[in-house]
């Protein structure tokens, strides 16, 4: 196979499905991974992806579709697992921020079907409307400036809401990891300042995301590893990304 052959199916597969790993073309294609490595660069210089610690993610000139809406039935099972173990760390009596996020809205529903009183705080409508199904749950929402990409609210004034509170539980969603400065990313500012006054006014806090954003992120950097206790996500990373982490302090669950 050609070089350019090769570098437009890699963009195929990657338009398709958002992401590429160096090792599974190398394995894919039967060439070296150094090889791979300078397809994905060159394919990074005509502005077509943007490379990522082990692979590659589309560029915003070939964006994903990113509204919450579009995502909520992309790995379905991996949110119902991440869900589970979420929902099973909530007790009786606690006040917990459910941050925007398909797979918090599981978690909100699996906490309206438990017998626990709470208070639970989001800034996003899908989570308010599952939670209020339950006598036993006090559903509070942030209020803000409505983003219709996530049905919710993000920005100073939810920031502001969010800060009034004490919680003893928060579960924030991520777009991935930066492995290199050992931060936490998401699409942009507004989303940021919410997730980060969520992880200020919250005594444990843990990053909800699905195992494949270990190895890619976004472009707004909203909190750092040590700011946060845990992530809870389908499965382990790999090794070096399990080291890095628990070097910070971080609890994989």
């Amino acid at each position: 196979m050609f070089t350019q052959e090769r570098r437009d199916n890699i963009l195929k597969e990657l338009n398709e499905t958002g992401k590429v790993t160096v090792k599974s073309l190398s394995s894919k294609y039967g060439v070296t991974e150094d090889c791979i490595r300078k397809d994905l660069k060159g394919l990074e210089n005509e502005g077509k992806l943007r490379r990522t610690y082990g692979g590659a993610i589309l560029s915003q000139d070939y964006p994903l579709q990113r509204d919450v809406i579009d995502r909520r039935m992309i790995h379905v099972e991996e949110k119902r697992i991440i869900a589970e173990k979420a929902a099973s760390m909530v007790k009786d009596g606690e006040a917990v921020f459910l941050d925007v996020s398909t797979t918090n809205i599981i978690v909100a529903k699996l906490l309206a079907e438990q017998h626990k009183k709470l208070i639970v705080v989001s800034n996003m409508i899908d989570i308010l409307q599952a939670l209020a199904v339950s006598s036993l749950i006090t559903a509070v929402g942030t209020g803000g400036t409505m983003h219709r990409s996530i049905n919710g609210f993000m920005g100073i004034a939810a920031a502001h809401a969010i800060s009034k509170y004490s919680f003893d539980l928060a579960f924030i969603g991520s777009c991935g990891i930066d492995i290199t400065d050992s931060t936490i990313t998401t699409l942009g500012e507004e989303d940021g300042l919410t997730k980060k006054a969520a992880i200020d006014a919250s005594r444990h806090k843990f990053v909800v995301m699905e195992s494949e954003k270990f190895y890619y992120n976004e472009c707004y950097k909203f909190a750092h590893f040590d700011d946060i206790n845990g992530i809870i996500s389908d499965r382990l990373p790999n090794r070096e990304m399990q080291n890095a982490l628990g070097k910070a302090g971080v609890e994989l669950l």
